[in-house]
Protein backbone atom coordinates (compact mmCIF):
# COMPACT_ATOMS: atom_id res chain seq x y z
CA UNK A 1 0.00 0.00 0.00
CA UNK A 2 2.99 2.49 0.81
CA UNK A 3 4.70 1.36 -1.93
CA UNK A 4 2.01 2.20 -4.46
CA UNK A 5 1.08 5.47 -2.72
CA UNK A 6 4.67 6.44 -2.91
CA UNK A 7 4.59 5.72 -6.87
CA UNK A 8 1.46 7.30 -7.68
CA UNK A 9 2.67 10.71 -5.70
CA UNK A 10 5.60 11.10 -7.57
CA UNK A 11 3.25 9.91 -11.28
CA UNK A 12 1.18 13.00 -10.02
CA UNK A 13 3.76 15.50 -9.43
CA UNK A 14 5.49 14.50 -12.86
CA UNK A 15 2.03 15.09 -14.40
CA UNK A 16 1.25 18.29 -12.99
CA UNK A 17 4.94 19.76 -13.58
CA UNK A 18 5.64 18.15 -16.89
CA UNK A 19 1.98 18.41 -18.35
CA UNK A 20 0.45 20.96 -20.47
CA UNK A 21 -0.57 22.90 -16.50
CA UNK A 22 2.90 24.61 -16.01
CA UNK A 23 2.17 26.80 -19.48
CA UNK A 24 -1.54 26.75 -19.13
CA UNK A 25 -0.81 28.59 -15.79
CA UNK A 26 0.63 31.50 -17.43
CA UNK A 27 -2.45 32.38 -18.70
CA UNK A 28 -5.00 30.88 -16.95
CA UNK A 29 -5.93 31.46 -12.90
CA UNK A 30 -7.95 27.94 -13.28
CA UNK A 31 -5.18 26.16 -14.40
CA UNK A 32 -2.39 27.59 -11.59
CA UNK A 33 -5.13 26.17 -8.89
CA UNK A 34 -5.55 23.00 -10.60
CA UNK A 35 -1.37 22.50 -10.61
CA UNK A 36 -1.25 24.02 -6.59
CA UNK A 37 -3.97 21.28 -5.20
CA UNK A 38 -2.39 18.49 -7.60
CA UNK A 39 0.67 19.17 -5.40
CA UNK A 40 -0.26 20.20 -2.01
CA UNK A 41 -4.07 18.43 -1.54
CA UNK A 42 -2.74 15.08 -3.74
CA UNK A 43 1.03 14.47 -4.16
CA UNK A 44 2.06 15.68 -1.03
CA UNK A 45 -0.35 13.45 1.12
CA UNK A 46 0.62 10.43 -0.78
CA UNK A 47 4.30 10.97 -0.47
CA UNK A 48 4.10 11.88 3.48
CA UNK A 49 1.47 9.37 4.35
CA UNK A 50 3.93 6.13 2.01
CA UNK A 51 7.31 7.95 4.16
CA UNK A 52 5.39 7.88 7.53
CA UNK A 53 6.86 5.52 9.81
CA UNK A 54 9.76 4.79 7.55
CA UNK A 55 13.30 5.17 7.68
CA UNK A 56 12.46 8.37 4.89
CA UNK A 57 10.03 10.10 7.78
CA UNK A 58 12.15 12.87 9.29
CA UNK A 59 9.29 13.02 12.23
CA UNK A 60 11.32 10.40 13.78
CA UNK A 61 14.90 12.18 13.30
CA UNK A 62 13.58 15.60 14.43
CA UNK A 63 9.92 15.62 15.73
CA UNK A 64 10.87 19.42 17.21
CA UNK A 65 10.60 20.81 13.62
CA UNK A 66 7.32 18.92 12.59
CA UNK A 67 4.52 19.88 14.95
CA UNK A 68 1.50 19.45 13.15
CA UNK A 69 0.28 22.99 14.67
CA UNK A 70 3.04 25.16 13.92
CA UNK A 71 3.68 23.50 10.43
CA UNK A 72 -0.11 24.50 9.42
CA UNK A 73 0.79 27.80 10.57
CA UNK A 74 4.02 28.17 8.11
CA UNK A 75 1.98 26.31 4.88
CA UNK A 76 -0.33 29.40 5.23
CA UNK A 77 1.75 31.99 5.55
CA UNK A 78 3.71 30.38 2.24
CA UNK A 79 0.83 29.88 0.38
CA UNK A 80 -0.74 32.88 0.50
CA UNK A 81 2.12 34.87 0.45
CA UNK A 82 2.23 33.38 -2.76
CA UNK A 83 -0.91 34.33 -4.33
CA UNK A 84 -0.35 37.63 -3.64
CA UNK A 85 -0.85 39.64 -6.86
CA UNK A 86 2.86 40.41 -7.03
CA UNK A 87 4.69 37.12 -6.57
CA UNK A 88 1.81 35.44 -8.56
CA UNK A 89 2.43 37.41 -11.45
CA UNK A 90 6.35 36.87 -10.72
CA UNK A 91 5.56 32.72 -10.74
CA UNK A 92 3.75 32.55 -14.11
CA UNK A 93 6.33 34.35 -16.00
CA UNK A 94 9.51 33.70 -14.58
CA UNK A 95 11.03 30.24 -14.43
CA UNK A 96 12.84 30.89 -11.46
CA UNK A 97 9.66 32.17 -9.96
CA UNK A 98 7.95 28.39 -11.38
CA UNK A 99 10.69 27.00 -9.57
CA UNK A 100 10.74 29.03 -6.19
CA UNK A 101 7.09 28.66 -5.90
CA UNK A 102 6.37 24.94 -6.69
CA UNK A 103 9.49 23.79 -4.74
CA UNK A 104 7.82 26.24 -1.63
CA UNK A 105 3.83 24.36 -2.28
CA UNK A 106 5.58 20.82 -1.79
CA UNK A 107 7.44 21.62 0.87
CA UNK A 108 4.95 23.17 2.84
CA UNK A 109 2.30 20.07 1.56
CA UNK A 110 4.37 17.50 3.04
CA UNK A 111 5.93 19.41 6.33
CA UNK A 112 1.87 19.43 7.21
CA UNK A 113 0.93 16.40 6.29
CA UNK A 114 4.14 14.09 7.50
CA UNK A 115 3.94 16.29 10.41
CA UNK A 116 0.34 14.82 11.48
CA UNK A 117 0.55 11.72 10.57
CA UNK A 118 4.66 11.07 11.02
CA UNK A 119 6.60 9.76 14.42
CA UNK A 120 6.71 6.69 15.47
CA UNK A 121 3.48 3.70 14.26
CA UNK A 122 1.21 3.29 16.04
CA UNK A 123 0.87 7.24 16.25
CA UNK A 124 0.81 8.90 19.88
CA UNK A 125 -2.91 10.04 20.66
CA UNK A 126 -1.17 13.02 21.77
CA UNK A 127 0.69 13.34 17.75
CA UNK A 128 -2.78 12.45 16.08
CA UNK A 129 -4.78 14.92 18.28
CA UNK A 130 -2.41 17.56 16.71
CA UNK A 131 -2.68 16.58 13.60
CA UNK A 132 -5.98 16.72 13.62
CA UNK A 133 -5.79 20.32 14.49
CA UNK A 134 -3.19 21.15 12.25
CA UNK A 135 -5.29 19.20 8.96
CA UNK A 136 -8.21 21.16 9.91
CA UNK A 137 -6.38 24.51 10.43
CA UNK A 138 -5.47 24.38 6.96
CA UNK A 139 -8.71 23.19 5.47
CA UNK A 140 -10.13 26.31 6.94
CA UNK A 141 -7.71 28.55 5.70
CA UNK A 142 -7.74 27.01 2.05
CA UNK A 143 -11.42 27.07 2.15
CA UNK A 144 -11.13 31.35 3.26
CA UNK A 145 -8.79 31.43 0.47
CA UNK A 146 -11.25 30.02 -1.77
CA UNK A 147 -14.04 31.42 -1.28
CA UNK A 148 -12.53 35.09 -1.18
CA UNK A 149 -11.16 34.24 -4.59
CA UNK A 150 -14.37 32.97 -5.78
CA UNK A 151 -16.66 35.72 -4.77
CA UNK A 152 -14.41 38.40 -5.59
CA UNK A 153 -16.09 40.77 -7.65
CA UNK A 154 -12.92 42.40 -8.83
CA UNK A 155 -10.02 40.94 -10.65
CA UNK A 156 -7.06 40.33 -8.60
CA UNK A 157 -4.74 38.53 -11.33
CA UNK A 158 -5.16 40.58 -14.92
CA UNK A 159 -2.13 38.69 -16.42
CA UNK A 160 -4.78 36.22 -16.93
CA UNK A 161 -6.46 35.81 -20.32
CA UNK A 162 -7.32 32.40 -21.00
CA UNK A 163 -9.10 32.96 -24.33
CA UNK A 164 -11.79 30.01 -22.99
CA UNK A 165 -13.23 31.81 -20.34
CA UNK A 166 -13.08 35.58 -19.14
CA UNK A 167 -10.56 36.33 -16.77
CA UNK A 168 -13.63 37.38 -13.70
CA UNK A 169 -14.74 33.52 -14.50
CA UNK A 170 -11.50 32.15 -14.82
CA UNK A 171 -10.47 33.74 -11.17
CA UNK A 172 -13.86 32.32 -9.90
CA UNK A 173 -13.34 28.88 -11.22
CA UNK A 174 -9.78 28.17 -10.04
CA UNK A 175 -11.44 29.85 -6.27
CA UNK A 176 -13.67 26.73 -6.31
CA UNK A 177 -11.24 24.33 -7.59
CA UNK A 178 -9.41 25.73 -4.22
CA UNK A 179 -12.24 25.60 -2.12
CA UNK A 180 -13.45 22.10 -3.31
CA UNK A 181 -10.41 20.47 -3.35
CA UNK A 182 -8.26 21.67 -0.67
CA UNK A 183 -11.26 21.65 1.57
CA UNK A 184 -11.85 18.17 0.68
CA UNK A 185 -8.54 16.95 0.99
CA UNK A 186 -7.36 18.66 4.85
CA UNK A 187 -10.39 17.78 5.62
CA UNK A 188 -10.63 14.43 4.97
CA UNK A 189 -7.16 13.50 6.63
CA UNK A 190 -7.91 15.13 9.67
CA UNK A 191 -11.06 12.88 9.71
CA UNK A 192 -8.73 10.05 9.12
CA UNK A 193 -6.49 10.86 12.10
CA UNK A 194 -9.47 11.66 14.35
CA UNK A 195 -9.97 7.25 14.25
CA UNK A 196 -6.81 7.07 16.46
CA UNK A 197 -8.37 8.59 18.92
CA UNK A 198 -12.00 7.14 18.96
CA UNK A 199 -10.52 4.08 17.94
CA UNK A 200 -8.24 3.54 20.78
CA UNK A 201 -10.61 4.17 23.74
CA UNK A 202 -9.81 4.84 27.31
CA UNK A 203 -6.05 4.10 26.73
CA UNK A 204 -6.02 6.83 24.09
CA UNK A 205 -7.69 9.07 26.56
CA UNK A 206 -5.33 8.22 29.00
CA UNK A 207 -2.54 8.78 27.15
CA UNK A 208 -3.45 11.98 25.45
CA UNK A 209 -2.41 13.96 29.10
CA UNK A 210 -2.15 17.90 28.78
CA UNK A 211 1.33 17.75 28.96
CA UNK A 212 1.97 15.18 25.83
CA UNK A 213 -0.55 17.87 23.79
CA UNK A 214 1.30 20.93 24.81
CA UNK A 215 4.64 18.61 23.43
CA UNK A 216 3.72 17.70 19.82
CA UNK A 217 1.57 21.66 19.73
CA UNK A 218 4.91 23.44 20.28
CA UNK A 219 7.83 23.83 17.89
CA UNK A 220 9.65 22.07 20.28
CA UNK A 221 8.06 19.20 20.67
CA UNK A 222 9.73 15.63 20.82
CA UNK A 223 8.34 12.00 20.06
Amino acid sequence: MKVWMWNFGWAVLGLAWLGPLPELAQVSFAAHMTLHMAVVAVASPLLAIAAAGTRLDPVRKVPGLFSPIPASVGELLIVWAWHAPGLHHFARHSLIGFVIEQSMFLAAGVWVWISAFGGSLPRSPARSGAGVIGLLLTSMHMTLLGALLTLSPRLLYSHHHSGWLDPITDQHLGGAVMLVVGGIAFLAGGLWLTRDLVGDGENGSARLSVASFQTHCGSASHE
